[in-house]
């Protein structure tokens, strides 16, 4: 097996770009005995944060960076399977398949690259005995969101001067994204806007004017209604700061002024209340 620190290299970006989201996702569940682990497409895990008085146990239960959680290495358990079948699931206790395992329970989402390949694997585990699938249910939904925001911090890395949009609609956690560029043509899809649009499933993406993905003026699928609802939730999350919504969006300040200018948005909280 390579070694870990040669994996942690070819995965540098991943790691750089998921660290904050799984600090933030420890610090949600870290207190319930649960341990956030990060894995490459191999399903070798590369990065974790545990809390230091379960870090002897998720050792002896093989939950720590360089230990294989394939389902070749491991059978049925919720890296390999979310992996095996690039999706997101969750393998509780006994529905693991060695029986080394079935005290744990694993959620976990798959985490695809700009390019629409698979990149890695977020899991959450635990093996406390009260563990339920009621709790579980709930750390799903935490889970997937949190692969869904790497996702899109990936692809807003990869695409440093281009326009990213919506790919239609307002569901944020799809990671639904376009990289547009200056002649209005879109270089770059999240695995989600590919799917909505039935582009090429991965790697190079075919460049499309974005016109004929988003449809014209101002209809329920207009480029530039949703560049604006794109614009004005980045401003309003940011409280109006224009600086750090365009550092949100990936854009530079001025850029972000004219683009508000062009489809009449100012940073008064009063017009970024109207659609």
């Amino acid at each position: 097996m390579e070694r870990l620190s040669e994996r942690r290299r070819a995965l540098d970006e991943v790691l750089f770009v998921a660290a904050p989201k799984l600090d933030d996702l420890f610090a949600m569940i870290g207190h319930c005995g649960c341990g956030v682990l990060l894995t490459d497409a191999q399903g070798i895990v590369i990065d974790s944060r545990l809390g230091s008085a379960d870090v002897a146990a998720f050792r002896a239960w093989g939950l720590h960076p360089g230990t294989d959680w394939s389902e070749a290495a491991q059978g049925t358990n919720g890296i390999g399977t979310s992996l095996a079948e690039r999706r997101a699931v969750t393998i509780h206790r006994d529905q693991h398949f060695l029986a080394g395992n079935i005290g744990m329970s694993c959620i976990d989402s798959p985490v695809f690259g700009p390019d629409a390949m698979l990149v890695a694997a977020l899991d959450v585990s635990s093996a406390r005995a009260d563990q339920t699938e009621g709790l579980n249910r709930l750390i799903e939904g935490m889970v997937a969101q949190v692969a869904r925001q790497i996702e899109a911090d990936l692809f807003r890395a990869a695409f440093p001067r281009h326009r990213i949009v919506l790919a239609g609609g307002d569901d944020l956690v799809g990671a639904a994204l376009l990289a547009v560029d200056s002649d209005d043509v879109v270089v770059g899809a999240t695995r989600e806007a590919r799917r909505r649009h039935a582009l090429e499933p991965t790697g190079r993406l075919r460049p499309r004017p974005v016109v004929d993905l988003l449809g014209r003026g101002g209809g329920p699928g207009g480029l530039e209604r949703a560049e604006r609802a794109a614009l004005v939730r980045a401003l309003t999350r940011a409280g109006g700061n224009v600086s750090e919504a365009a550092r949100s969006l990936g854009l530079g300040r001025a850029t972000l002024y004219r683009r508000m200018k062009r489809l009449g948005i100012d940073d008064s909280r009063q017009n970024l209340s109207q659609g």
